[in-house]
């Protein structure tokens, strides 16, 4: 090899490797703001709406505002932190019937893709594991800038049955609604 050859190569790998790296650096992960993030879940028990929430979560979010569909989100919910607003309700809601979070205790979502739609909103696909059972589920998620935070918000109403949530007699959906919606608000920092 010539030496003007080993430079222009050298000095290729160099630029490849700065390129590489600012674009790995434009979808550094967000700092996720637990304080201000939540999840929340309605159900209905003998068609009246019931909200509860989970406490304790945990969201990594890639995202970069001028690509947005390279996003990539993962959300981790602790079972145990779910709170129906009575200690009583929310022991028998872990038992082996309902989430089973001896066994199960987290449930989770990470995307497999995110596709840009209208007025500045994702439509966010990906793997939804709840009790055990992963589903592929699709969902739109808004999103605005509030200061230096990103805050993502959605809806995703599932079916409890789906993930065995109700076993036993309580597979009886006169009782408690199959429908559960889900709501999140994360916010993350850039």
């Amino acid at each position: 090899m010539t030496n003007s050859f080993k430079k222009i190569a050298a000095t290729s790998i160099v630029a490849a490797l700065l390129v590489s790296s600012l674009a790995y650096a434009s979808l550094a992960a967000l700092k996720f703001d637990a304080k201000n993030s939540n999840v929340s879940i309605t159900i209905k028990q003998m068609n009246v709406p019931i909200s509860a929430k989970f406490t304790k979560l945990n969201a990594v979010i890639d995202y970069n505002p001028s690509a947005p569909d390279t996003a990539k989100a993962g959300v981790e919910i602790e079972i145990a932190s779910f709170d129906l607003g009575d200690p009583d309700y929310n022991k028998e809601v872990l038992k082996k019937e309902w989430f089973n979070a001896a066994q199960f205790p987290k449930a989770s979502f990470v995307s497999t893709s995110m596709k840009s739609a209208a007025n500045g909103t994702l439509t966010a696909t990906g793997k939804l594991t709840i009790k055990g059972k992963t589903v592929d589920v699709s969902f739109p998620v808004s999103i605005k800038k509030e200061g230096s935070n990103q805050v993502f918000d959605g809806v995703l109403p599932i079916k409890r049955l789906t993930f065995n949530i109700g076993e036993g007699d309580w597979k009886d959906t006169s009782m408690v609604a199959d429908e559960v919606v889900i709501k999140f608000h994360v916010v993350a920092a850039q």
